[in-house]
């Protein structure tokens, strides 16, 4: 990473920190994942080689530079989808200062909408930071454009884990995948999609 991406990064990391501690309503808050998170985010992108990866939950950009970074060492490319406008447009002039806009397609939809036209075992990576009371219905479509050998993370899973309570024995109880979790930042969930051949 070179030094005006982490200035950048830690500019974004402390405005986000004052930004939500002077809200209530977590609606309005930023919500962004934990530096110590997105490292592992990064790292799971180089080592995974992914070259097509899904963000749901773009926010205003922080998760989606450190990935796009991450791309970029792997020649790959990415798709971030947020139901915000506002904050969609915040990302892309982030990505903009950055040097990584060419490297992610913004869009303005629902993380249903986007995985329901995502073609069968396409994606190599995604990372799940959204709404968690839909995280359930998404899990079929999940799996569906997950490749095998494919990483889904998602976050918040220790810090809002009755919130994923459903969600997690989904992904217990599917044997087509493997999980564990990682007790950083505010816990990510990290789901493996079984090597052998594509079933269901």
């Amino acid at each position: 990473m070179d030094e005006e991406l982490a200035r950048i990064l830690e500019e974004l990391r402390s405005y986000g920190s004052r930004h939500d501690a002077e809200r209530a309503d977590r609606l309005e808050r930023l919500r962004n994942v934990e530096p110590e998170s997105a490292r592992v985010l990064a790292l799971l992108v180089r080592a995974v080689g992914a070259r097509n990866l899904l963000e749901i939950g773009t926010s205003n950009g922080y998760s989606t530079l450190w990935l796009a970074d991450a791309l970029r060492s792997v020649g790959g490319h990415m798709v971030s989808v947020d139901i915000d406008a506002g904050r969609s447009a915040a990302a892309a002039e982030n990505l903009e200062r950055a040097g990584l806009r060419e490297l992610v397609e913004l869009r303005v939809e629902d993380g249903a909408v986007t995985l329901s036209g995502a073609p069968d075992a396409g994606l190599d990576m995604i990372f799940l930071d959204a709404e968690r009371p839909a995280y359930p219905g998404y899990w079929p479509q999940l799996v569906r454009v997950l490749r095998p050998g494919g990483v889904l993370a998602v976050d918040n899973v220790l810090s809002h884990a009755e919130e994923v309570d459903d969600f997690r024995a989904l992904v217990h109880g599917d044997d087509r995948v493997h999980e564990a979790t990682v007790p950083t930042g505010a816990g990510l969930l990290l789901v493996v999609r079984e090597l052998r051949a594509a079933e269901g």
